[in-house]
């Protein structure tokens, strides 16, 4: 088997290293994917620094407690060996990795429930090595998903990015003709949100972004316009123009943008915080019964929910987001770009 190279966190918030070992062997149901791309999510960035920032100095920790941890949630591959126990899995199948995988133990009510997302105990590159590597090893062939048709490094995407905004959209619900959608952040997720939104919805989205690039990407990628909503007043002016929007969804998840989508809400709209920037926040209690709005939380989303995406992909309802590839050498200096806002879309990693 040829050489495992992998580029971990070895310390929090430190340039990843390069390190080189034996290539693991499959074990039971276990499943050993040559990694075709692995994309670079913002997520990444929290686990590399170590910890999510919950204001006012709290902070809680990010990803595996214990280093060295390989990097990479959204990943692509090809299946090169299995361990004897691996049914349905068949060397030289070219899958995307569901890596939100839960502890499977029969006492743990998320597993059961099927929300394996909400326990995690296993994900890839957050608690187990993943895919900032040219192997990965995944524990069983059922978060094996086939991507017939997409190209590997746009198919890399939907295991978070293109999963997350579905799910979170999903959440806003369907939307009646006339009522208006806004999406607040347009990075790599926030883009899938504008390609998505119409499929799940049933409208196409407003955008809200600080960053003139990403305004103009979101315009061309499907949304109806897009604002600043840094610019004083931009909340009032905002719902003066349209009268709100009966949803809201939260690419970002800072203290601004989540004050700006609950300003933006009609009466009876919903917010949905998906982003991880961090923060605190204070909002008037009666607010909540007097205009009838509600807040709710998104966090990535179900097996079944990356099948439906990919299925959407593959039959042409959505298009891709703007993306691009870079070699895996390039791995903590795409992490720092995307960190300082450099990034339009979604960076795919190839080894």
């Amino acid at each position: 088997m040829p050489q495992w190279n992998s580029y971990r966190i070895v310390a929090f918030g430190q340039p990843l290293e390069l390190q080189r070992g034996q290539t693991p062997e499959p074990q039971g149901a276990e499943v050993l994917l040559r990694v075709a791309g692995c994309g670079v999510c913002h997520s990444d960035v929290h686990i590399w620094e170590g910890y999510f920032d919950l204001g006012g100095g709290r902070r809680t920790q990010a990803g595996a407690a214990t280093l060295p941890l390989t990097l990479g949630h959204e990943i692509v591959g090809e299946v090169v060996a299995a361990g004897p126990d691996a049914a349905g899995a068949a060397l030289g199948d070219r899958r995307v990795v569901y890596p939100w995988i839960g502890c499977g133990e029969p006492g743990c009510p998320e597993c059961r429930r099927g929300e394996e997302h909400m326990c995690a105990r296993r994900a890839l590159g957050v608690f187990r090595d993943g895919g900032y590597s040219n192997y990965v090893l995944v524990p069983h062939p059922r978060y094996l998903v086939p991507y017939d048709g997409l190209p590997d490094a746009l198919a890399a995407t939907y295991a978070c990015s293109g999963l997350t905004a579905y799910s979170a959209l999903q959440k806003a619900g369907r939307l009646a003709p006339g009522d208006n959608l806004l999406i607040i952040g347009a990075g790599g997720v926030g883009m899938s949100g504008v390609r998505l939104a119409a499929a799940v919805t049933g409208v196409a989205p407003l955008v809200a972004d600080i960053d003139p690039a990403r305004r103009n990407a979101a315009i061309a990628n499907g949304a109806i316009a897009a604002i600043d909503p840094s610019v004083e007043g931009a909340a009032r002016d905002f719902v003066k123009t349209t009268g709100g929007v009966a949803a809201a969804i939260d690419f970002v998840g800072a203290e601004a943008t989540v004050k700006f989508g609950s300003a933006v809400l009609r009466k009876s709209g919903k917010l949905v915080i998906v982003g991880l920037f961090g923060g605190a926040l204070q909002m008037p209690i009666p607010f909540f019964p007097l205009r009838g709005i509600s807040l709710a939380g998104s966090n990535v989303g179900s097996l079944a929910a990356l099948q439906e995406v990919i299925a959407l992909a593959q039959q042409g309802a959505v298009g891709p987001i703007p993306y691009a590839t870079r070699p895996l050498a390039q791995a903590a200096q795409t992490l720092a770009d995307l960190k300082e806002g450099k990034i339009v879309g979604r960076v795919v990693l190839t080894p």
